[in-house]
């Protein structure tokens, strides 16, 4: 087949040349939940950028505060003039000179700047709850990461075991070919059965080996990790009080209504572009020369009233665009509530119809595992053919993979719904 496939050759070589490690990789270190969620939370990738947005809200606060605080300012001025300023015998100004000052602005009241610094602050906020929003779902993702490691687990020992039944098979029907009392035939479906057992198992050791590695990244690891032991999840009441602490605990809930307090307090808030700005400004100079009208040294103090009466509308037009905000942010919270309130039944449904599918898959791989053990003693007793042990092993090996796999779905169903409910992490 590979030689009239060109493609297939070309894959063939290109596997034969790559080299095989000499010995096994050591086992990769092993982890408990808890402690691959509190690594998680402290190493991520995503949940350092959330603390990072936490300190950038932190700076921007500051920067808008300092609007609303006083401000210190020095000035220095070097003159070259064509020729010296006189009148008559007086020199009003030399051709060269230097002057400087001192400016010492201090806002008086000034709304505008007082309601934009309440304002950053409140994003502060925001930034607290995104990134509680932010540490929910990397909790989430590690302990969905961990369980699929448990199930890969489980998936590796039902392909070991199949590949134990088949191999114990094999050597009785060899057992048996070279008593007399048997044939090449069985021995022939034996040994087939086997290579097929050994190509599910590295498929499911490679499977393990993603999970584990997938474990690592998100735990923030520069390995692999490995579960170290069955995860007992907590128990969830009703699905009415659980609809109830979901809009109340979870973390993407409260960060959107915080969203729209903050917009809220942004909109009433508007009035203070149209109230005035006064401001004290006091002026110590010195310069190298004096005039009729200028000291070479003083002071002045003044204050400055700033009445916005017309600005070319950008007031109104500031006022439609947070009222939009608002908006958006109040759309954004129905559409969040929804979203909670259908995984919330959601995650209630696939935990039912995991734990049925659980109970029968279990039934069905002891089930399988006894029609084995059956047909295995009628096949030694000469009361059946080795066709029938082969479709025996078949089934117990497929009835064990989908209770391995019914397994592993019903515990992330179970994450799902403390997830959709807020108690967890």
């Amino acid at each position: 087949m590979i030689a009239r496939n060109p493609r297939a050759r070309v894959l063939a070589l290109l596997l034969a040349a790559v080299p095989l490690p000499a010995h096994p990789q050591p086992a990769p270190a092993r982890i408990t939940l808890e402690e691959a969620v509190r690594r998680a939370l402290s190493r991520n990738a995503s949940v350092g950028i959330a603390v990072a947005e936490i300190e950038r809200a932190h700076a921007l606060l500051r920067e808008v505060r300092s609007f609303a605080l006083p401000t210190i300012t020095g000035n220095g001025v070097a003159t070259l003039l064509d020729s010296a300023r006189t009148q008559g015998t007086n020199v009003l100004q030399p051709r060269e000179s230097l002057s400087g000052n001192v400016q010492l602005a201090l806002p008086i009241v000034a709304p505008q700047r007082w309601v934009n610094w309440s304002h950053a602050s409140e994003q502060v906020d925001i930034a607290r709850l995104s990134a509680a929003d932010v540490r929910r779902q990397i909790a989430v993702s590690a302990a969905r990461a961990y369980v699929t490691v448990l199930g890969q687990h489980r998936l590796v020992e039902a392909n070991q075991r199949a590949r134990d039944n088949a191999r114990y098979h094999l050597q009785y029907t060899r057992a048996r070919l070279e008593a007399g009392t048997g044939n090449r035939l069985d021995v022939v479906r034996s040994a087939q059965e086997l290579a097929t057992d050994d190509s599910q198992l590295a498929g499911a050791l490679v499977n393990l080996v993603r999970a584990q590695e997938a474990l690592g990244v998100l735990v923030g690891s520069d390995a692999p990790l490995d579960a170290t032991e069955e995860v007992q999840l907590p128990a969830v009441a009703s699905e009415a009080d659980a609809m109830r602490e979901a809009e109340d605990r979870r973390a993407d809930l409260r960060a959107a209504r915080g969203r729209i307090e903050a917009a809220d307090h942004v909109l009433r808030d508007s009035y203070a572009d149209y109230l005035p700005l006064l401001n004290a400004v006091v002026t110590p100079f010195a310069a190298t020369y004096n005039s009729l009208t200028a000291p070479s040294t003083g002071w002045q103090a003044q204050l400055v009233l700033t009445v916005p009466f017309f600005d070319g509308g950008f007031r109104y037009g500031a006022r439609e665009e947070r009222s939009a905000l608002l908006d958006e942010a109040r759309i954004a919270l129905e559409g969040a509530l929804r979203q909670a309130r259908s995984e919330v039944r959601t995650a209630f449904e696939e935990v039912r119809r995991n734990d049925v599918a659980l109970r029968a898959s279990r039934e069905a791989a002891r089930l399988g595992e006894e029609a084995l053990q059956m047909t295995s003693l009628a096949y030694r007793a000469g009361a059946t053919n080795d066709l029938e042990v082969v479709d025996a092993e078949r089934r117990y090996r497929d009835a064990e993979t989908a209770a391995a796999t019914a397994e592993d779905g019903a515990r992330q169903a179970r994450i799902d719904l403390l997830a959709a409910t807020g108690r967890f992490p």
